[in-house]
Order: C-alpha cells, then structure tokens, then sequence
C-alpha cells in the first residue's frame, strides 16, 4: 500500500480542525473506556473521599438524561467546534419554515458511522441552527447506554444529547408553549452497518415508534437526510449473510451497540487510519408534516403516518442529491 504523507508546511487552521477531529472520534471511542478505567481505579485505591462523593450524586442524578439533560451554553460554544465544523465542512440547509409553537420530531438519515452531521448541527452553537430555526431548542437523542458511563456522560450531557428512550422523547415533546425538537437517528445502530460510500441504506420500515409518539403528543414529522454522512469513512466489506455481518449484529444485540469495522485516513498521512475524509456534509432539513395529536392512535393510523413520512423523506432525497454530487441512477434503499 502506498502511503500518502501530509505536507509539513499545513496551515494552521487545517491542523486544528484536524485536532478537533481527532478529540471528537476519541471522545467516543476511549473517552468512555477511560473513564470507567478512573473510577474503577479510585474504588481499587480506596480513595473514597473522590468516588463515594460522585456515586452518591451519580444515584441521584441518574434520571437526568431522561429529563432534559443538562447542556452548557459555554461547552457548546468552545472554539473547538468552530474547527469541527468547517473541517469537513458541515452545512445545515432550511427548506420550510417551522412554525415555532409546535413541537417537531427530526428524524435523521443516516446514521453513518459516528452521526457527525446530527452532532455538529445540533450540539454546537458554530452551526447555523439558531439563525435557521429561531425560538427553537434542538435536542439530539442517543443511545442510553452513553450515559451510563461514570464521568463521561456529563462531558456527553454538556453539549446537550440526551436518552433516546420513550421517556426522553416524551419529556422533550410535552413541553408546553412549542419550540421544542426531538432529533432522533431513526436507522440507529443498525444502519451504521451500512454507512458505506456511495450507499443509501435506511433502516425504516420496521421503525415506527416515533410515529406512535409524534401522534401521541400532536409534534410535527419533518425528514432531515444529511448528504455526505456516508462518505467520511470506509468499513470492512460486511454483506447481509456474511460472518463479519453475523458476528456484528450478534454483538448489536447483546451491548445494545453497533461495531463498524471503519477506517479512513491518519494525522500524517491519508492513506490509512481512523479520521474521517475531508468530505462536506449538507444536512437538509424538510417539509414539515402536519400531525393531529392522538392519544390512542391505532395501528392504521400509525401505518399511514409512516408510509407519508416515507415518501416525504424519498422526495427530500430525490430532489436535493443532484446538488450534493449524487447519481441520478441512485435512490434509497
């Protein structure tokens, strides 16, 4: 394999969006790990003036991801994601005006391998939500298991995901007076399998528990496909059927987590390692769809709100992906 080195003389603005790359892919694959690591250390050492303390406020502040979280305006704002964003770069594109005393669900696509666009435009303050989407709060949601990290789930918190779980959701969606949004990855851990180059694999049609929630709490559906999610990293050839596949989905279901086998490019060189291509992601929020709020809804109800979110999110898809680089002969699957 030939191996491409970086220039020596990189501006300094490219080599700190590369840090800041770097930091946010760590952030979620030893951060956690390292974490526990500490705790577990100071148990070990018997150093329980620093973990019992923790513990104890750990127990009673376990709920908080289910409630809203907790996000810092001053984490969001660090310098760092500024570099984050236009490393790649990351772009939020508004189609439809929302209407701010409703409540709305985003269901986001794809999932990609780290869900880099869903972070960047909902959990920092360098996107350009808040000029796009005024009055509103963007809550992004992620899998529970994040927060059950000692440590690490306050640094996740801060930025502002909370739980994916019903509760979450609904604790989100019920807030009176509307401006509330729910950003939920709807392919999950599963379609991150998938997040190949070039491919457009959703996860979806067995998905339809945000329906029964949106029509349970009157919120809004609006389709949101980030273009360019797939393209930041490469996996390991992993086909319905195959062991590799086998193997994972076996995992998914017993951590609750997905286990891509990525790769991209190193800090020095861009031949091989695991930070992601400089590829532009365009994120292209859509056509809201109205929903009458139905605390009972019924299984018809549900399927043909699904089926009009499905094709809501095949026309978003249809009429943007000539913009963004994508083949006319490409269409979702």
């Amino acid at each position: 394999m030939k191996v491409e080195f970086a220039p020596l003389n990189i501006p300094l603005a490219r080599r700190l969006q590369t840090a800041a790359v770097l930091q946010f892919v760590l952030s979620f694959l030893l951060f956690a790990q390292v974490c526990l690591v500490i705790i577990v250390f100071l148990i070990i050492r018997n150093y329980w003036f620093l973990y019992l303390p923790y513990l104890t406020w750990l127990y009673f502040d376990w709920q908080t991801p289910e409630q809203g979280g907790r996000r810092s305006e001053w984490v969001r704002s660090w310098t760092i994601w500024r570099y984050f964003k236009d490393y790649f770069p990351i772009h939020l594109i508004k189609t439809w005006d929302l209407d701010p005393s409703h409540n709305y669900i985003f269901g986001f696509h794809p999932h990609g391998v780290l869900v880099v666009g869903a972070f960047g435009n909902f959990c920092t303050n360098y996107s350009d939500f808040k000029e796009l989407f005024p009055g509103f709060t963007s809550y992004l949601h992620v899998l529970p298991y994040w927060f059950r990290c000692p440590l690490f789930r306050e640094y996740l918190m801060s930025s502002g995901p909370v739980s994916v779980s019903k509760k979450s959701v609904s604790h989100v969606l019920s807030k009176e007076g509307g401006g509330n949004i729910s950003v939920i990855v709807l392919g999950g851990a599963e379609e991150s399998l998938d997040a190949h180059p070039g491919k457009f694999t959703l996860f979806i049609r067995q998905r339809k528990g945000f329906v029964k929630i949106a029509l349970t709490h009157g919120a809004y559906l609006v389709p949101v496909f980030s273009f360019g999610e797939n393209e930041l990293f490469k996996q390991v050839s992993n086909p319905e059927g195959s062991w590799l596949r086998n193997v994972q989905e076996k995992l998914q279901k017993i951590m609750g987590f997905a286990l891509p086998l990525f790769h991209a490019r190193g800090i020095f060189q861009y031949s091989f390692g695991l930070m992601p291509y400089r590829k532009p992601i365009h994120t292209v929020v859509g056509r809201p769809i109205p929903v009458h709020q139905t605390l009972h809804p019924t299984s018809e109800q549900i399927e043909e709100l699904h089926q009009t979110y499905m094709e809501e999110l095949r026309k978003l898809f249809e009429e943007h992906k000539g913009k963004y680089g994508i083949p006319e002969n490409k269409t979702l699957i």
